[in-house]
């Protein structure tokens, strides 16, 4: 305990803390406006000034009273209980992803989510252990790859490097995928479904900046997507965020063609914070012909020349497959 007039040790301040009230507050606010009474089971009653439900109806829902609600509404969460927590999720429906998040942003209020989670090192200083790169290469049917919560590639096996190659050959740092989404033009014939990608791209973001709320990489990286993408701005300003395990996803790759790859998303248990996901394609399929040309190509390439493109008459020999 300290005297009275005995100054006090500074607490260090990461840019993310100065925003925590704010991001619970948004968070709060844009949950409760996605439910309707009708979902809540409540009565819809007359003209509403607000979407979604109002404050009184969260409180009743979440069993609390209406001035505690609107101060965590307000963005004091920290201090709020296991118990607590887990009402006001139940009472704004959250699924998976967003009760997670819920509580993320409780631990980062309380001042407890630097010691819960390890520190996640710099992608520029992160290496590859020799059994993991065996790993990514023994798979030679799709591609496969290590990520961070930030979406930097940190590890490919020669598939991925052909798949992404577009993304490789950005010189600005790690090649990252929101940066490659967002700030190169090419991402919106790479990926048909632009918009979707971009939705889920920047709710793996918003789901990391939660979880990590100290990583200055991650906070550097929003902040010139911000300044740089009205499409990423709106977007991160809806507060979404998601679990990104599995599902299928379709591609225009500009060697290979149109592509229809299903993926799997695994957390690495001994590099916490980073993701292997595998790429495949269903089995006689279209896309299976093709993904086993380019694999032809990039098995055929020196490790040191992934990037290189393929002459004119290969191309043409894949893309007419």
């Amino acid at each position: 305990m300290y005297r009275q007039g005995t100054p006090q040790p500074a607490r260090r301040i990461y840019p993310w803390d100065v925003d925590n009230r704010q991001e619970v507050r948004e968070f709060l606010q844009s949950r409760r406006a996605k439910v309707t009474p009708g979902q809540a089971g409540l009565p819809a009653g007359g003209a509403r000034r607000v979407a979604g439900l109002r404050r009184s109806e969260v409180a009743a829902l979440a069993g609390m009273s209406v001035e505690y609600y609107a101060k965590l509404e307000r963005g004091a969460l920290a201090g709020a209980s296991t118990g607590v927590l887990e009402s006001l999720a139940r009472a704004l429906q959250l699924d998976d992803a967003e009760r997670a998040h819920l509580f993320d942003l409780a631990r980062a209020a309380d001042g407890t989510s630097a010691l819960a989670r390890p520190r996640r090192r710099s992608a520029r200083s992160w290496t590859v252990r020799p059994s993991l790169q065996w790993a990514l290469d023994a798979v030679t049917a799709g591609p496969a790859f290590v990520r961070n919560g930030r979406l930097d590639l940190l590890a490919a096996n020669p598939l991925a490097h052909i798949f992404y190659d577009e993304v490789y050959a950005n010189p600005q740092g790690p090649p990252n995928l929101a940066r490659y989404a967002f700030l190169d033009s090419a991402s919106h014939r790479f990926y048909p479904d632009w918009e979707q990608i971009a939705d889920i791209t920047v709710a793996i973001l918003r789901t990391e900046a939660g979880r990590d709320p100290h990583d200055k990489e991650l906070h550097d990286l929003i902040g010139e997507l911000s300044t740089r993408s009205d499409e990423f701005r709106t977007r991160w300003a809806a507060h979404n965020v998601r679990h990104h395990g599995s599902g299928a996803k379709n591609y225009h790759h500009h060697l290979a063609g149109d592509l229809s790859l299903a993926y799997e998303s695994l957390e690495m248990a001994a590099e916490p914070g980073l993701t292997l996901t595998i790429y495949t394609a269903e089995p006689g399929s279209p896309s299976e012909d093709r993904l086993r040309l380019l694999a032809s190509w990039a098995a055929s390439q020196d490790g040191e020349k992934r990037q290189d493109k393929p002459e004119k008459s290969s191309e043409s020999a894949i893309s007419r497959n």
